[in-house]
């Protein structure tokens, strides 16, 4: 899977699961206050991380990622790692 394809399934997955304007996503713009998560959304977002590409997720692993952009790159070498492996 390309790097294209994954920021395609997320942005999907993003605006079904949360339902947020496809046009609010941006690589710059913070993950947190578009999506407008909480604690418990957190845990959905881990929910459909995991379903859709297959690795498990750590609370840690958010404590990096304020942006899209840090999002998609996160999962971009996680997906990398679980095809390495």
């Amino acid at each position: 899977m390309d790097h294209k394809s994954i920021i395609e399934k997320v942005n999907g997955f993003l605006v079904d699961e949360f339902e947020v304007d496809p046009n609010t996503i941006t690589p710059e713009a913070n993950l947190r206050e578009t999506l407008e998560l909480d604690s418990l959304d957190y845990i959905d977002l881990v929910v459909v991380i995991e379903n859709n590409f297959g690795f498990k997720v750590k609370a840690e692993d958010f404590t990096n990622i304020s942006t899209f952009q840090s999002f998609y790159d996160y999962i971009i070498s996680r997906v990398g790692e679980k095809v390495n492996s």
